[in-house]
Order: structure tokens, then C-alpha cells, then sequence
């Protein structure tokens, strides 16, 4: 008779619990703890490849003879988009984790992937959410039909491993990693046991075989991929599909990567043929600017090797209620509110009664301190309801005592600005720096009432 208790495991961090909790010990996260069955009849796979002996497994060996990361022939997606964001390409034996909303296009883009990387060999498209019928469907929209695209409607691991080493596939894709299951394990598909256990026997067999595998993982309501912590530690490339709910525009973003940067994105465009690359951003994010409105400046910020220019908004109004509102898109709310009380305690600019709203049009999201004096204009231009000159950009990190700082790469940003037609940047002061660059005027400001002078006037 089979030995079978309950347990209480966090969905977020997997923190085992003899009884439920309301607030997880370890995480701190509540009503994350959900009640699964183990059969302690028998050792799970996990704890059996940990206590077993080793039979003929590797030897120890100096790091200089060992392969390095540039040893690795990448292969191509055919999407230069995905590659530049995965650092060039997929590394064989590398395990992918592809997160975003319902809805956002994982299955779409990895479809494209598979019919793409399907023209030099087999690829195996393993799905537990759609049937064969469905994806054809949907290879036909996208022109992806492929007698080398093979389907396995199969969410069983034990069922799917044989056909991995029957068909040796260049790429493995697994829609998604929360319908797998194991035998060994006899809780329902999507809890923490059963996606720890699928996914390490799936990390196992993609390191023993060397075949690149990429998980589509849903996402929660806080926007973080489904299921314990552990899964975006097990995989090597984390990547997160991010985009307006109804836009056009989709962005990939990094953000584990033990092959490359973290710092590259990709856009994309979403049409009715599938997903379409774009091969100028910031061209894109800067198409439907509104010009002479307060409340709008441009900044440049650099992902990875690329440059962009994106349209920071901001929108300042009385407020009538007795603690004002600050909301972000796209930019880190504790980062405005650092920025709010300098401009009030460095530039004279009382908003203690205002509103404040900040956005990164297009979807885009901002992460590096280049774009704090862009910011800053913007909510000044909104609360004076004066507009800057569209054809300005402003880029520059602002400390608490108000003054400029330099930015790295400053000359990859505005040579990006020149080739839109920009035709002056408001910078930091810096030794070295010309009056004009790549056409652009420069005007370097040592602090934020040079700044909003040189922007806005007195």
C-alpha cells in the first residue's frame, strides 16, 4: 500500500511546510502555499539521481582544455531579432525559458522559429495545450508548413523522451512547460513538484544529448513566470515576451543569459502573417510623437550594442486628493520619486499638489539613470505647459544635489539622434566634448536649472 502524505509548497520559492501557512516563511509571499500529495512509497527521480552511484561519469580536467563559450558554434534562429537578444544565436545542449502573458505570441514567435530552423533538419514541437490541428492552423497563416516541423501532442515525460532520441531533432520546443508531468510525482500538471521533476529530467536530456529546448512558461497576475523560483535558475536563458495588451508592437527581453549579455532586446511588430521583426526601434517608438505638446522628451538609452531613442510622456495636474498620485510605465516609480524632490528642492518647481504621470511610450521600459534629466524636462514642460523643441534630445544622470552626471557611450547616442534628424542634444558637462557632434549641437548643462533653462527658458 502506497505511502502518501501532504504537503504545503510555496508557488514561488518551493519552501516545503508540514501544514499550510497564510505567509510563507521563507518568501515572505502570501497565500502562496498550495497543498500537493507525494508518494513516499518510492524515491522520486530527483532524489534517486542524487543518492546513486556513479557508473563511467566524467573525470576531473584542467579548465584550460575545457570548451569555452566561444568554442560553441552558435546556430541561428533564422530571427535576427531573437538571436541578437540570446547573444547571437542558440548554443547547442542550452535549455531556453520563453515567458509572457496569454496572449502576447510566445507560441506564435517559437512556431516561426521551428518552421524557420525546420529547413535544415527536424525540429519537434511538443504540445500539451493545442491540438495538431490548431498549430497547422496557424503554420498556415504564418507559411511555416514543414514535413520537417514534427507535432507531439504528448505531455507526459516519460512518453516524450523516446522520441527525442528517435527523432534527434535541432531544436526542441515544449508549449508549455506547465502540462508536463511525470509518473513519479502524483500531483496534478502545473504544481511546483511536478515542474521541478518534468523540467530537470528535460534539463537532463537536453545536456546529454546536446539539443538546444526552449519552455514556453506561463506567467502569474504579478507578471513573474508560473511555478517555484528554481525553474529560471535550472535553464540558462530566461527571456520575457513583454508588449501593450492589444498593441502592435512585442519586445524580448533578456534577462538571464549564461551564453551572453542580458542587455539586448528585440522588437517586433505584430501582423497578421505572424511577427515581424524591426529593423530601426527607434524609429518605431518615435512614429505617432506628438510634436509642440508639453510634457514630451526624448531621450537615448543603450541595450546592449544598440542605441534607441525613446519618447518619455509626462502629464502633471492639480490633484484633489490629500496625497497626490505618482504613477510610471515603463520607469521605476522610487526613481520618479527621487526625481520630484529634486526638481522641487533644486529647481524650484512645488508639485506637492500636482499629480504626476510618467510614461515610456510604446511599451518600451527604461532601466539605466541616462534618462533622468529627459524625465525631469518632461514633468517640468507639462506643469509649465510649455513644449520643448521636438528636435532636441536630452540625455544625462541627475544626483540629489542636483547636478548632471556623465553617461557611458555618449557618442553612440547621439550619433543614433543625428540619423533621425535631430538636430541638438542637451548633455552633461564633460572634458572632450565638442560643440558639435554628428551635426548636433551640443549644449552641456552642470545642473537642473541649466538644464530647464537651456529646454524651456527662464
Amino acid at each position: 500500500m502506497a505511502k502518501v502524505s501532504r504537503v504545503y509548497i510555496c508557488q514561488k520559492c518551493g519552501h516545503n511546510s508540514a501544514s499550510w501557512l497564510g505567509k510563507c516563511p521563507s518568501c515572505q509571499a502570501w497565500d502562496s502555499l498550495a497543498e500537493e500529495i507525494q508518494d513516499n512509497s518510492k524515491p522520486s527521480s530527483g532524489a534517486r539521481r542524487r543518492w546513486a552511484p556513479v557508473e563511467g561519469g566524467h573525470s576531473p580536467r584542467p579548465i584550460t582544455t575545457a570548451l569555452s563559450e566561444d568554442g560553441y558554434s552558435r546556430v541561428s534562429t533564422g530571427i535576427a531579432e531573437l538571436d541578437r537578444t540570446m547573444g547571437g544565436g542558440v548554443v547547442p545542449g542550452s535549455f531556453i525559458l520563453v515567458g509572457g502573458d496569454p496572449g502576447i505570441g510566445k507560441s506564435t514567435l517559437l512556431l516561426q522559429v521551428a518552421g524557420l530552423m525546420a529547413r535544415r533538419g527536424p525540429v519537434l514541437y511538443v504540445s500539451g495545450e493545442e491540438s495538431p490541428g490548431q498549430i497547422r492552423m496557424r503554420g498556415e497563416r504564418l507559411g511555416m508548413l514543414s514535413d520537417n516541423l514534427l507535432i507531439l501532442p504528448e505531455t507526459q515525460v516519460e512518453l516524450i523522451e523516446p522520441h527525442i532520441d528517435k527523432v534527434n531533432p535541432l531544436l526542441v520546443i515544449i508549449d508549455s512547460i506547465q502540462t508536463i508531468y511525470t509518473d513519479e510525482i502524483p500531483s496534478a500538471p502545473g504544481t511546483v513538484g511536478q515542474i521541478r521533476e518534468s523540467a530537470g529530467r528535460l534539463l537532463a536530456k537536453c545536456k546529454s544529448s546536446s539539443i538546444p529546448m526552449f519552455l514556453i512558461g506561463h506567467v502569474t497576475k504579478d507578471g513573474a513566470i508560473a511555478g517555484p523560483r528554481l525553474l529560471e535558475h535550472m535553464v540558462d536563458t530566461v527571456l520575457y515576451f513583454e508588449g501593450e495588451s492589444g498593441g502592435p508592437f512585442r519586445i524580448v527581453r533578456g534577462v538571464k543569459n549564461r551564453f551572453g549579455s542580458t542587455n539586448e532586446i528585440g522588437v517586433f511588430e505584430m501582423k497578421s502573417n505572424g511577427l515581424v521583426q524591426v529593423d530601426n526601434p527607434s524609429e518605431l517608438f518615435l512614429a505617432q510623437r506628438p510634436v509642440g505638446a508639453p510634457g514630451s522628451a526624448v531621450t537615448a538609452c543603450v541595450n546592449g550594442a544598440r542605441p534607441l531613442l525613446l519618447e518619455i510622456q509626462a502629464l502633471v495636474c492639480s490633484s484633489h486628493l490629500a496625497a497626490p498620485r505618482r504613477a510610471t510605465s515603463g520607469f521605476d516609480p522610487n526613481r520618479l520619486a527621487i526625481l520630484l524632490a529634486i526638481i522641487e528642492k533644486r529647481g524650484g518647481y512645488h508639485l506637492m499638489g500636482e499629480d504626476v504621470f510618467v510614461n515610456v511610450a510604446g511599451g518600451a521600459r527604461i532601466d539605466e539613470p541616462a534618462a533622468d534629466l529627459a524625465v525631469m524636462a518632461a514633468v517640468v514642460s507639462s506643469f509649465r505647459n510649455l513644449a520643448m523643441d521636438p528636435l532636441t534630445m536630452v540625455v544625462g544622470e541627475v544626483g540629489l544635489a542636483g547636478e548632471t552626471r556623465a553617461v557611458s557611450n555618449l557618442e553612440r547616442r547621439i550619433s543614433e539622434a543625428a540619423k533621425l534628424g535631430f538636430t541638438k542634444a542637451v548633455i552633461p558637462v564633460g572634458k572632450g566634448v565638442a560643440k558639435k557632434m554628428d551635426g548636433l549641437d551640443i549644449i552641456q548643462v552642470r545642473d537642473v536649472a541649466e538644464a530647464m533653462e537651456a529646454l524651456l527658458g527662464s
